[in-house]
């Protein structure tokens, strides 16, 4: 038997109709479903502005999500290109803010996100992100990509459970 692209999406659609039908119709008695609550927004002065249409971080389902920082001070506005230690230790001292705004600390950080621009600079990297996570070992990805904004070496990004 030879399956098709066009079998595979007519097999589909066929199943979210059959889920479809199979969903109770909902009682003209039942109470609406309340609105969801808007995200909450955290931001601080102690990381840099956000440079686009996104926020330093979100508070959501008990967690907070941050964006990615890269080495961008948030006094100057300059990025740090090297060493690559120093680099690292901004990155650290943005998201540190981002999770102090919310009362957090690197204990409640369950997963980060690393990108790197060069695969020189892992071990580097590393020995400041043992260092500066200290007994902390939270989940975490390195990808080494092309290019980061503004020529930055490094980006990092987290999700932090949020104890309130």
């Amino acid at each position: 038997m030879r399956i098709t692209s066009s079998s595979l999406l007519a097999f589909a659609a066929v199943l979210m109709a059959g889920n479809a039908l199979a969903q109770p119709a909902p009682s003209p008695n039942a109470a609406p479903k309340p609105a969801a609550l808007p995200l909450r927004a955290v931001a601080t002065d102690g990381a840099p502005k956000a440079a686009g249409p996104y926020s330093q971080a979100i508070v959501e389902g008990g967690f907070l999500f941050a964006a990615g920082q890269v080495s961008r001070d948030p006094k100057t506005n300059t990025i740090l290109t090297g060493p690559i230690e120093q680099a690292v230790d901004r990155v650290f001292d943005n998201l540190e803010a981002v999770l102090k705004a919310e009362g957090l600390g690197w204990a409640d950080v369950v997963r980060t996100t690393v990108y790197m621009t060069k695969g020189d600079d892992f071990a580097a990297m590393n020995a400041v992100y043992a260092r500066r996570m200290g007994d902390s070992r939270p989940a975490r990805t390195t990808v080494f990509v092309a290019g980061l904004p503004g020529g930055a070496p490094i980006e990092m990004d987290l999700i932090a459970r949020v104890r309130r």
